[in-house]
């Protein structure tokens, strides 16, 4: 069962000991933000593959001076397994920021397609500017044991732009797991940007 632990008013989301998985590729890109730390890793149960996802958005907070944006807080899986899309309910997430609310789901679109490659959106440094790092992710869908990636999902946030596309997840595996890099909280004036980077990882069917 998932355990939810507060610590320095950071939300951790702490599945992954429950269904440990054997990693076949670590999927990354090189435009992630510079802030925070890694949290622990969350998968799928065996058998269940991301077939969606959810994203936690803090909306566009204004540009006055004092008006603090952090835009993407979270990045939530919806596992599922080759014969449906929602599996038994299962969603993971490796931590996710205090700010903003959940949006609506975002799927492959039909049964046995999954997420196999990610591409990230991230506004630059802003130097004295309000940084806001990650602000959303686009994901590749295809069938699981197919070698072409069939379509692409997902959002445009609101600052930044998307990176080049991550690796793929190999014939027979799909993105089953997530590490995200979170800024805790930093109080006061100090410039918050919750979500910075995120790692996916790939699982085979066996």
């Amino acid at each position: 069962m998932c355990r939810v632990l507060l610590l320095f008013s950071l939300v951790v989301c702490a599945c992954y000991a429950t269904f440990p998985r054997r990693i076949g590729r670590t999927l990354k890109v090189s435009n992630g933000g510079r802030w925070g730390t890694w949290q622990a890793p969350s998968f799928c149960p065996d058998g269940q593959f991301a077939s969606g996802y959810k994203l936690k958005i803090e909306p566009v907070q204004g540009f006055l001076p004092w008006q603090d944006d952090t835009y993407l807080n979270g990045i939530e899986l919806v596992c599922g397994t080759r014969y449906n899309t929602s599996g038994n309910g299962y969603n993971v997430s490796s931590g996710y920021g205090r700010w903003g609310n959940w949006k609506g789901l975002i799927t492959c679109g039909s049964a046995g397609k999954f997420l196999t490659a990610f591409s990230l959106q991230v506004q630059s440094n802003q130097g004295n500017g309000d940084d806001t790092a990650a602000n959303s992710v686009k994901f590749q869908c295809r069938n699981l044991n197919s070698v072409s990636r069939s379509h692409s999902i997902g959002d445009h946030g609101f600052w930044g732009s998307y990176g080049a596309w991550s690796l793929s997840c190999a014939k027979g595996s799909a993105i089953c797991g997530l590490r995200t890099k979170l800024q805790r909280p930093q109080g006061g004036f100090s410039d918050d940007t919750a979500l910075n980077d995120v790692e996916f990882y790939c699982c085979g069917s066996d």
